[in-house]
Formats: structure tokens, sequence, C-alpha cells
């Protein structure tokens, strides 16, 4: 059920999202050679939990860790471990915080000191087609005008735009209705009304758009190896231009 939410709820959304925007802000210096994602993940639980909040993440459907650290050529899902970063490399940090019952969603990938042309460009168009695809999330619109601008915005600058994963609505439960998808037709799919509050996550890669599911049932990898990309913020929907609640210049 797609859910609308009250003046109260979204006041705690917002300040739900500013301690995801916070946690990112927090934990970029330390995003180096050398250190470990498992170290990531406990400074960001520890960061979460100093705000008043819970880190979503935790427990979800199963999940162990704080937050979600994916390296390289995994999509999302990756589990922190004590894999030390290399120059080089790029990881993207998927950060939920849930505060007094309502959740902030944000997924963000950093370079780790320096990185490949390649992976710059997939970085930077891969945020671009996240803004893309907030641009037409306002009232009016549907889901599937979001969809169709972030795989137009992708698949013209050759990226791939992996079809497994989505984007979804957000309130009381880290993930509800409607899903949010990153391909589609315009004018398609759920229609968008003032107070809904979304999360909008491009996950493109440099190669193919194919997929697998690592051993451990949650981490999902590129099929060829190529790195990937994912930016994601929690948008609120409104009469006009949409208001991104989890900061805007990480």
């Amino acid at each position: 059920m797609i859910t609308v939410k009250s003046d109260r709820e979204l006041e705690l959304m917002k300040i739900a999202g500013n301690i995801v925007y916070e946690t990112h802000k927090y934990l970029k210096p330390y995003i180096k050679p050398g250190i470990t994602t498992k170290k990531l993940n406990d400074m960001a639980e520890d960061f979460i939990i100093s705000k008043g909040a819970t880190p979503s993440c935790k427990g979800y459907e199963g999940f162990p860790f704080a937050i979600c650290i994916s390296v390289n050529d995994e999509v999302v899902h990756g589990f922190p471990s004590n894999y030390k970063l290399k120059d080089g490399d790029i990881v993207t940090l998927d950060i939920c915080a849930c505060y007094k019952g309502y959740h902030g969603d944000s997924g963000w990938t950093y370079a780790v000191g320096n990185i490949k042309e390649e992976d710059k460009y997939l970085m930077n168009h891969t945020e671009k087609a996240l803004y893309e695809g907030i641009k037409q999330a306002k009232a009016g619109n549907h889901v599937g005008d979001i969809s169709y601008a972030v795989q137009k915005y992708a698949e013209d600058h050759n990226l791939g735009v992996v079809r497994e994963l989505c984007g979804h609505g957000i309130g009381t439960d880290l993930h509800e209705d409607p899903d949010v998808p990153n391909f589609g037709t315009k004018g398609t799919g759920p229609l968008l009304k003032k107070n809904m509050v979304i999360a909008i996550e491009p996950m493109l890669t440099y190669g193919d758009y194919s997929v697998y599911l690592d051993d451990n049932d949650w981490t999902v990898i590129t099929d060829d190896g190529s790195n990937s990309a994912h930016f994601e913020h929690t948008v609120l929907i409104t009469d006009d231009e949409p208001i991104i609640f989890t900061g805007d210049d990480k």
C-alpha cells in the first residue's frame, strides 16, 4: 500500500534523513586506503546511535551489519569485513537510520585514493542519473517518469542499468510501496502524490547490467566483473520541486 505522510511523520523523516546525511559526512574523511570496511561499519553504527537513532539495516530481514558496504564490482548489499580498502577502489556506503520509528536511506559511491578514469566517468554519470530521476519526482507525474529519465540518461552515456534492483517507498518500513525501477516508460506506474516519500537509487555498471547473487545470499555482483556505482536519496514529493531529505553535497 502506498502511503501519504502526515506533517508529523514528515518531520520525523526529515530528522532520520539528516542523520543518514550526517553519517555519510562523518565517514567520508576516513574512506582511504588501509581502512577496513568493518571499521567503517562500526563507526557508522556508533555515530547513528549517538544521534538517537538506530541503524535500519542491522537485522533487516536478517542482514547482519549496520550498513551495506559494496566494493568495485559489488552492486549492493556488500558485507563489511576485514578487507582493507586499496588505492583505486570505489566503495558504496548504503546507510539507513531509523528515528522514532521512521527511516531515512541514502547510498553513495566514493573514490578510494586515485581511481581510473572509467570509474570517475561511472560515478559522475550515475550521480547525474539520480538527479535526472529526482527532477521527475513531483505530484502528478508517474513512477515511470522517474524510471524513464534514469534509464535514458544512463544509456545515453553507455552505462548498464541493473534490472533486478530498484528504489522504493519509505516511511515506518524501510522498503514500502511503490517500487521505483531505474528503467521504464513515461506515464506508467503509480501516480505520485504530494507528501509521498520515496528513495530513488540508480545502480549502474560500466559494463553489462547482468548480475548474480553471492553465496552469502545478500551481495549482488556484476556478472562481467565491471565496476558498479550506486547513488541514492530519500525524496519528498511536493506540488513543486522535490525536497531531498538526505543532504545534497556529500
